[in-house]
């Protein structure tokens, strides 16, 4: 694969780290735009056409996949305007942007994160997930036990709770599971990676590693349409 990043966008994205405001940002938008957005939303279209082969449901556009740049700061006391790396999210399109489980990556100025599984899931996602995984622990418990894929994406994210949530057996064979908030694995890889033409396989092989536990957690999400018969 071409390499899409050059050192001008890690260059930028360090500047933008050190000089978090308005005037500095506009003052280089041209630059954002051509040496990290251009290239982001070209790696975007590239990985989508590697996920077709095992991931089909959470191909989108690339623009409908890219956050934007600019922060949410509405109930927040930190007022910073922008990010500090630029990310994708890719999830069935049957699902609101973040809900559900699905596949993330951003390039940032110190690092490279590689996530997949269910993060932000909504209260009634997150009760049907674990209803769901209470009914499938074992396959669970294989897939969060596969080697090949805690080597690729090695930490854990869970949040989880005290106690198994009300209306489940805090003795269930499910309960390690049921306690958690989110469900998902990770890794931080070096920013060096972001201009080097591996950039591409290091992230769509650990898409690909992960994509039966983006399958295993959106089954109970995904509603199919019944088909309609005229006769």
């Amino acid at each position: 694969m071409p390499t899409h990043f050059s050192p001008a966008a890690i260059r930028f994205l360090k500047g933008l780290k050190r000089n978090n405001d308005r005037n500095w940002f506009n003052d280089r938008k041209s630059v954002f735009e051509q040496e990290v957005k251009a290239p982001w939303l070209a790696l975007i279209e590239e990985i989508n056409h590697a996920m077709v082969d095992f991931a089909p449901e959470c191909v989108k556009p690339a623009p409908k996949a890219m956050f934007r740049i600019y922060r949410d700061t509405r109930f927040s006391s930190d007022k910073k305007p922008y990010k500090t790396h630029v990310g994708a999210w890719w999830s069935p399109s049957s699902l609101s942007k973040t809900s559900g489980a699905g596949f993330y990556a951003h390039i940032g100025a110190d690092d490279v994160v590689v996530a997949v599984g269910a993060f932000m899931p909504q209260p009634d996602q997150m009760l049907a997930i674990r209803r769901h995984l209470q009914q499938n622990h074992e396959e669970m418990r294989a897939l969060m036990g596969d080697k090949k894929l805690r080597k690729l994406l090695p930490d854990l994210e869970t949040m989880p709770l005290t106690r198994v949530p009300k209306g489940f057996a805090a003795d269930d064979p499910a309960a390690e599971y049921l306690r958690d908030r989110k469900w998902g694995v990770s890794v931080t890889l070096p920013a060096e990676v972001v201009t080097t033409a591996k950039l591409h396989d290091e992230i769509v092989k650990r898409f690909r590693a992960a994509a039966p536990l983006v399958a295993l957690l959106n089954a109970p999400l995904l509603v199919k349409t019944p088909r309609r018969t005229f006769f």
